[in-house]
Formats: C-alpha cells, structure tokens, sequence
C-alpha cells in the first residue's frame, strides 16, 4: 500500500514529531499508536483495573470509546491530551502495551482507521505487525543519550520532579520491554528504511522520508 506510510522506533527517537510534520505535508492523516496505548493506561488507572486481570482488560478495551480529532484525544468523551503525556502515564502504557490482549483490542481499530488510505502511522508495531503490506516503512531511531535527553525536555515543563538521570533509565527500561516483549516486539526488519536522528534536526529527518517517500509515487 503506497498511500499507508509506517514510521516505527523506540521512545524518544523522535518518530512522533516526524510523523505529524510528514502527514501535514503530504495532507494525508496523522495516527499515533502510542496515543491509543496511553489512553488505555489512563482508563485503566481511572477505574483502578489491575493489569494482571485480563478479564477487567478485556471489558475494557472492548467498551472503551477512543477519539482522535485535530490532534486532541479523548477517552468515553473527556479530553486526556494532557494527562496521557505525563511520565506515569507514559510508563503506565508501556506494561499495557505489552500485554496481547490489549494489542488485540486495538489492533482492528488501526488498521479500520489506516484501511482509508493517506494516513501516516507511528509506533513500535506498524510496519511489521499492523501494516506490514505497507510499501513505505520507516525505522527512526537515536543513541539512548539524546533519546533521553529529549524526552526530558519534552516531560520537565509537565512534571517538574523528573530528572534525567530518572528519564534515562525510563527509557533503558521501556527499550527492554518493547523489545523483549512477547507479542509484536519492537523489530527492524529489511524493508524498513534505517534513518538514525541523532545529530539531525527534525526538518532533516522529515525532508529524508519526505525523498523517499516521494520517490515511490
């Protein structure tokens, strides 16, 4: 599928960001994975349902009502953009992600929403698990330093208790699971285009897919 275009790779790579700025210039839609995750972690801690109680988890995903709508989200009709951003949050979602029957919960929900065409799609999963058809995947990674430097700088403003030092070893952490994980681990496989961020600035990661992305038109 030429008009589905996967942007996979770890926390703070910068894929998120990428993502956005690609889809607005290609006027094709802006899916962000980790958004869906986030938000099942937020319901999850709301209604206080233990994540080794599949039971609870299953009802839950299966009811929840996600909505993405101009870059905000919202979970049964209130507004979490802001709340899903935070470091419990973030952490939160990473043990729910791991957990198969979340993923296949959500895991129609993607590919309904990518099925229409012109969508961007960023996560840890997209171009192997969720579009693996996908004729343009992308793998974007950077060293866990900078990784972990810019997530700090994305989180201080919103919770002025993190450190660095807390934020990388957050990260370190996350990069176990989702790569050791079970279900859809978090993989780079031969198709995928390599782009390694560290070093460059956001506009020069988006111009390099944006080439290549152009090129298979």
């Amino acid at each position: 599928m030429k008009d589905v275009i996967t942007i996979d790779g770890p926390s703070g790579s910068g894929k998120g960001t990428a993502a956005r700025i690609l889809a607005e210039k290609l006027g094709y839609e802006y899916l962000d994975t980790g958004a869906l995750y986030r938000a099942v972690a937020w319901k999850a801690r709301e209604e206080e349902v233990s994540l080794d109680d599949e039971t609870a988890l299953k009802h839950l995903v299966g009811n929840i009502q996600i909505t993405l709508t101009d870059g905000r989200i919202a979970v049964d009709g209130v507004d979490v953009t802001s709340e899903i951003r935070t470091a419990e949050i973030g952490e939160l979602s990473s043990r729910v992600s791991a957990i198969p029957i979340v993923r296949a919960g959500l895991f129609s929900l993607q590919r309904d929403i990518c099925l229409q065409g012109r969508v961007v799609i960023e996560g840890r999963d997209t171009g192997t698990t969720i579009f693996p058809e996908a004729k343009n995947k992308f793998y974007l990674d950077a060293g866990v330093g900078e990784r972990a430097r810019r997530r700090y700088e994305e989180l201080k403003l919103k919770d002025p208790g993190i450190t660095l030092e807390k934020t990388l070893e957050d990260i370190k952490k996350r990069d176990e699971r989702d790569s050791t994980r079970q279900n859809s681990p978090l993989t780079k496989t031969g198709d995928m285009i390599y782009i390694d961020s560290t070093g460059l600035s956001i506009d020069e990661v988006v111009e390099k897919i944006f080439e290549r992305v152009r090129s298979s038109f």
